[in-house]
């Protein structure tokens, strides 16, 4: 099975608006600086899209040093320069908890005037291993990479009233060539010198809803995804599942226009 890369995608900043790269250099947690900030609230629970809507409209980008976060209604974007002195803050994620560097009172009060809420912006620190597959991640909710076939989203469309972008669904990888929801049947990829283990199908939640550019919620896609990709994981729990989660097994540079070598097994077709 032979394909190609479409998209690649890395969000800095949880529940940021993405950031659309030609090449991309994927490490053991995913695409570098793939959520490597997040807000949090002052007991240390995470802000996502799922509370906050409007986080949809943040616009951040990150070059190892300087964050630089514009939204869609701001009048002057942030700019700063990351730390990784700052105190250390426990950050509650969905069944974990971690530590993340504080950023500091400039970048707080920014966000919490923008989004209208008490928040702190940390940095990644320290290490988090994957629920399983022996992976590790920075803040993504569970898993280093999101790989989603672009023929999957075209088969969505075409039972929708109104056609969806991919960015409802925040992949790191956007794959053409393996067909419609192709990506649940394969267990490895090759991308150049990148290997990559499809672990999980990924349980998909409200943040799908949500408009990427206006922070509006609506009901679809989930509505229309729950009336057939609807199934139960290994663990037994039902969910509505749109891509695969991804673990790299080895490191290097990929890009868009790369070809994707697919297999069910653990040797390249």
């Amino acid at each position: 099975m032979r394909a190609v890369v479409r998209e690649l995608t890395v969000y800095p900043l949880k529940s940021g608006g993405g950031t659309g790269l030609t090449t991309a250099e994927v490490t053991p947690t995913g695409i570098r600086y793939d959520r490597e900030f997040i807000l949090i609230r002052p007991d240390g629970a995470r802000l996502s899209q799922r509370e906050v809507p409007r986080m949809a409209r943040l616009r951040p980008s990150y070059d190892g040093q300087k964050l630089v976060v514009d939204a869609l209604d701001a009048v002057t974007p942030l700019v700063h320069e990351a730390r990784s002195d700052g105190p250390l803050r426990e950050v509650r994620l969905p069944r974990t908890t971690c530590q993340g560097v504080d950023q500091g009172d400039e970048a707080a009060d920014w966000f919490g005037a923008l989004l209208d809420v008490e928040c702190r912006l940390v940095r990644f620190a320290g290490r988090r291993e994957t629920s399983r597959g022996g992976g590790t991640v920075a803040y993504a909710d569970g898993y280093p990479l999101l790989v989603i076939s672009a023929e999957s989203l075209a088969d969505l469309n075409g039972r929708l009233d109104e056609p969806l972008p991919m960015d409802r669904f925040r992949p790191s990888i956007v794959v053409e060539g393996l067909g419609p929801f192709g990506e649940d049947s394969v267990r490895r990829l090759w991308i150049g010198p990148v290997e990559i283990e499809l672990v999980r199908a990924c349980d998909r939640c409200v943040i799908t809803t949500t408009d990427q550019e206006t922070g509006l919620r609506g009901r679809e896609p989930l509505r229309t995804l729950a009336t057939y990709r609807t199934a139960r994981d290994e663990d037994g729990s039902r969910g509505v599942f749109f891509g695969q989660n991804g673990i790299p097994r080895t490191c290097g540079t990929i890009r868009v226009g790369d070809t994707v070598r697919a297999s069910p097994s653990s040797t390249p077709s």
